[in-house]
């Protein structure tokens, strides 16, 4: 997903889903690059008995391990289906025109909190406090 107006300042969301329970493990918000992705990798690289499965963006192949990497599409849908509900719930992730940051903490807390409130444990939590607070 692109977020600025101007192409050189465009921040992408690049995200690591677990794909039986489709639920976003981590992600980075940066520049369509290798150190971008490295960053990513880093924070899942202690799952050591997972396979990842990409697209063919060169950053993938340069830091994933090969023994552990597939690339196709057969097996990225629920990533396309992923971001595509991220801009559904998230308005400021549809318009280039409208309700963007080029912050790159402006968009990574509302992904934080959209991953947090669509967990059912989280979620639950927050609930309850709301609703303690009006009854």
């Amino acid at each position: 997903m692109a977020f600025c107006r101007l192409k050189k300042n465009k921040r992408r969301t690049v995200k690591a889903l677990d794909r039986r329970t489709r639920r976003t493990v981590a992600w980075v918000v940066g520049r369509r690059d290798i150190a971008t992705f490295r960053r990513l990798y880093d924070k899942v690289k202690h799952l050591t008995s997972r396979t990842s499965y990409t697209d063919d963006w060169d950053a993938f192949a340069a830091v994933l391990p090969r023994d552990r990497h597939r690339v196709g599409k057969a097996h990225t849908t629920r990533v396309g289906q992923d971001n595509g509900n991220t801009r559904h719930h998230l308005g400021r992730m549809t318009r280039k025109t409208k309700v963007v940051s080029e912050k790159d903490a402006m968009v990574y807390g509302p992904i934080k909190l959209w991953c947090a409130l669509t967990t059912p444990d989280i979620f639950r939590q927050h609930q309850n406090t709301f609703i303690t607070i009006f009854t």
